[in-house]
């Protein structure tokens, strides 16, 4: 059986919505789960309902604005600093923005959440999750992709600003970047995946800064007819937990099942080129413990 009471799984906008419902699901499997929150106070009160629902002490609680590279690099060091193995990788956390918005990285922030904030910080635990008998990454993706190009002509920052061009750029952003990372470990125990949780109800909508109030309530009058977070989280909780898919790397899932994503997401030569250019836009300042002085993700880029 793979999965374990000891193994120790990360996941990212874990005090809401998806990801609140699979740190509840993996916690109840006798798991160490690790919470990042990007709101102490909403993290703290998740850590204790949590910790109240499943009876379960091991539960973490660490804080990072995933919009901040800055923020990302001292969130990994944290986690290295408390622990020097990660079984599971859930890059969950997600932001809609209905106006432009630009982070202190000066990244258009749909990209820099959504797509780039996983880029930075699975490369810079990827030496943790190495260290697993046998790591996953999951990656919180969507279908929104299938209508979605790459225009590496204004990658990171678009002139002129579309939400839904944007969502859906950086959702293919991360199944490419899935898809490519899968390539790179293939020699590895580790294994790397994406899932379409379904349309499910969260407080996505309610988290945007522009969203108007007619928007809010439309959402809100939706929300019975979307799937519960429970639902969208089930298929994390599977590809985290599950010893069927303990050999598969590189795919796409829906309900617990393997379908085919989008033609231009198997695009290899894109997937290389995007890398190339996430790499750049990484701001960080260098030192041994980043990104681009970390020995292994060297040797894996170096393929």
């Amino acid at each position: 059986m793979y999965f374990s009471r000891d193994k120790i799984c990360l996941i990212t906008g874990a005090n809401s919505g998806i990801g609140k419902a699979a740190a509840k699901g993996l916690a109840e499997l006798g798991a160490n789960v690790i919470l990042i929150s990007r709101n102490h106070t909403r993290g703290e009160r998740v850590l204790a309902e949590l910790k109240e629902k499943t009876g379960s002490e091991k539960l973490h609680l660490f804080i990072s604005d995933l919009s901040s590279q800055k923020s990302i690099l001292d969130l990994a060091n944290d986690i290295k600093a408390a622990f020097n193995t990660i079984d599971i990788l859930i890059n969950n956390a997600g932001a809609y923005f209905s106006k432009k918005h630009i982070t202190v990285d000066e990244i258009e922030a749909t990209f820099a959440v959504n797509y780039l904030s996983r880029f930075l910080l699975t490369n810079l635990l990827l030496d943790l999750i190495l260290n697993s008998k046998q790591g996953r990454i999951i990656n919180i993706s969507g279908e929104y992709h299938r209508r979605a190009i790459i225009n590496f002509r204004e990658f990171g920052n678009p002139k002129k600003y579309s939400p839904s061009k944007a969502i859906s750029q950086a959702r293919l952003a991360d199944i490419l970047f899935v898809y490519e990372l899968a390539r790179r470990l293939i020699n590895t125990k580790v294994t790397v995946n994406c899932l379409h949780p379904g349309f499910v109800a969260t407080n996505i909508i309610n988290n945007d800064p522009d969203s108007s109030p007619l928007k809010r309530i439309l959402y809100k009058s939706l929300k019975p007819f979307l799937r519960s977070p429970e639902k969208g989280a089930a298929t994390a909780v599977y590809l985290a937990s599950s010893p069927e898919v303990t050999n598969v790397s590189g795919k796409y899932f829906i309900d617990k099942k393997c379908v085919c994503s989008s033609l231009l997401s198997y695009n290899k030569a894109l997937a290389k080129r995007l890398w190339t250019i996430s790499e750049q836009l990484i701001k960080i300042n260098l030192s041994k413990d980043t990104l681009s002085e970390n020995k292994l993700f060297k040797e894996l880029n170096t393929k």
